[in-house]
């Protein structure tokens, strides 16, 4: 029996680790730097660590959740310093492909596996074992540790070599973040014009504009629910990222900008935790109305 560890119990590592555990009959210990969060997978039936050297010490496979760059990068620095030869890193995050392939030979130098596993789904998807991974690196490795992303996700696709699943989650996340920001201002236009959102709601949902985003997020927002399924924030490195990589291959992204601006006013205000359907506030403070 493969001994796994779990790297960061968030919002989405949580359920992700709960469903690994349930489903691949491996041995699961998770780790989170906050107590409570590894309170919450004990609850869920669990083992945890206080401490991520145990992971390494011990772990076959170690999967990362991580919110930012930089953690990524010093979690399989220490990897890379205190596992085993063999030990097969698979990162979750939503890391930048720049920083995937730097890390990539210094995994293989000593004899390790790395492979950037992005998802997409958000928290209900997490929950449900029903996310979309997107994978980069060898082939050889998706196919040691396929049988457990199938645990996290309904689907599974091998994208190509290193740092190539990383692209793909930036291009999923820019096309989000452009609905995101479509709703947003549609439903706020509509709010100004005197529509009645829940209304709009009901007579264009199974229409040509209907897509995932509005279904999940459009609720969201008539509750004035803000509570985090996915953060701003999360996603504003995101887009940060694609940024940074088309400024490298000298291409423009118009509409990404826009999205990163909206994301900056929301890190202005200090709201950059809140759920990704609160840009719509962007909108609704430059018209001056509420959608609700």
């Amino acid at each position: 029996m493969r001994k796994v560890g779990f790297i960061g119990l968030g919002i989405m590592g949580l359920p992700m680790a709960t469903n690994i555990m349930n489903k691949s009959g491996c041995d699961v210990t998770g780790f989170d730097v906050m107590e409570a969060a590894r309170e919450r997978f004990v609850a869920n039936g669990g083992k945890v660590t206080a401490n991520a050297d145990e992971i390494y010490a011990e772990s076959d496979v170690i999967f990362l959740c991580l919110p930012k760059n930089e953690l990524v990068d010093s979690t399989v620095r220490e990897i890379i310093a205190k596992a085993k030869s063999g030990t097969i890193i698979v990162d979750f995050s939503s890391t930048a492909p720049g920083v995937i392939r730097t890390l990539f030979p210094l995994v293989k130098e000593v004899g390790m596996e790395l492979l950037d596993s992005p998802i997409s789904g958000g928290e209900a998807g997490a929950i449900a074992g029903t996310l979309v991974v997107m994978c980069g690196g060898e082939r050889e490795t998706f196919d040691k540790v396929e049988g457990l992303l199938h645990c996290v996700g309904s689907t599974a696709t091998y994208m190509g070599s290193t740092g190539c699943g990383c692209v793909a989650k930036l291009a999923n996340n820019m096309i989000v973040g452009i609905n995101l920001v479509a709703v947003g201002e549609a439903y706020t236009y509509a709010a100004k014009a005197g529509l009645e959102p829940t209304v709009l709601f009901a007579a264009i949902k199974g229409g040509f504009a209907q897509n995932a985003v509005m279904d999940m997020k459009v609720p969201k927002i008539l509750s004035r629910d803000f509570s985090p399924s996915a953060r701003i924030a999360v996603h504003h490195k995101d887009i940060k990222n694609a940024m940074q990589l088309a400024n490298e291959m000298g291409v423009e992204l118009p509409l990404s900008a826009v999205v990163l601006d909206h994301m900056n006013r929301m890190e202005e205000w200090g709201m950059i935790d809140e759920d990704q359907c609160a840009l719509v506030k962007v909108f609704e403070k430059a018209m001056n109305v509420e959608v609700k």
